[in-house]
């Protein structure tokens, strides 16, 4: 199975400008954990959930004062759509990620794939295997 048979296709992103406050709405809104940030039409950082927690709140700064370049993850793990399934899920294994932005040959974003992608698509034996190889920090 390759990615592109379980990615969400056409991943909604934020600039490097955007507002922190105005990335956890469209987070709410479209039922995310986290938005690829591009900057030139490039990915250049993700915004997750933990990200804003930790980085924004947990620190006590405003969030409609700071933007995706304060709070974002620069060193950011992505797949290919014509990647095979088995290696975006060694990806987030060995990186610890429940989320990969899936990049075509030019670097464009073309989509996200996630744990929960993952789970819907493959059984639950190897959904469980991801499940914990990902959250093995947390034992």
């Amino acid at each position: 199975m390759k990615v592109r048979d379980v990615m969400h296709k056409g991943a909604t992103f934020v600039s490097a400008d955007t507002r922190v406050d105005v990335i956890a709405r469209q987070m709410r809104d479209a039922d995310v954990g986290a938005l690829p940030v591009k900057s030139d039409g490039h990915l250049v950082g993700i915004v997750t959930d933990r990200d804003i927690a930790c980085r924004a709140l947990a620190d006590g700064k405003d969030p409609q004062t700071m933007t995706a370049t304060d709070v974002m993850t620069t060193r950011v793990a992505c797949c290919a759509p014509d990647d095979d399934l088995a290696l975006a899920i060694k990806i987030m294994e060995n990186k610890r990620v429940r989320r990969l932005p899936v990049i075509d040959a030019d670097q464009k974003l073309v989509g996200m794939v996630s744990l929960g992608d993952i789970s819907h698509k493959v059984g639950a034996g190897l959904s469980g295997e991801v499940l914990r190889a990902v959250s093995a920090h947390h034992r």
